[in-house]
């Protein structure tokens, strides 16, 4: 009983809980940038992250005031929606250049599937 408590209690000081609205500019502004760099180390899912999260923050309704730091939040929130797009086209051309080809190159492809389909398609 005394553990189960203690790890509750453990459990509830580790979550995180994030709200945007709390968090002063400054770190805001930190935390895209981040979020943006952090893309580049091929993971784009980051980026599609960083877009969706600071969104509204960089794009705010015209009768909330802005704040110094929202253009730089702006700029990276289109350079994430940017290179996720970049990615997304980009593994969508593999996808489908490796499916239609995968039997014309050979063993060369065999090497790169998991699975070995049989046959021809």
């Amino acid at each position: 009983m005394e553990k189960a408590k203690l790890l509750r209690r453990l459990h509830q000081n580790i979550q995180i809980r994030m709200n945007l609205s709390k968090v002063s500019n400054e770190k805001k502004l930190q935390l895209c940038k981040i979020y943006f760099r952090t893309g580049f180390a091929l993971l784009p899912f980051v980026w599609a992250v960083n877009f969706c999260w600071f969104f509204k923050e960089a794009f705010k309704t015209p009768s909330s005031p802005s704040y110094p730091e929202q253009q730089q939040i702006k700029n990276y929130v289109i350079y994430s929606a940017l290179g996720t797009l970049v990615w997304i086209l980009i593994l969508t051309a593999w996808i489908i250049i490796f499916q239609t080809k995968r039997a014309d190159w050979g063993a060369v492809a065999d090497y790169m599937s998991f699975i070995i389909p049989l046959g021809k398609p």
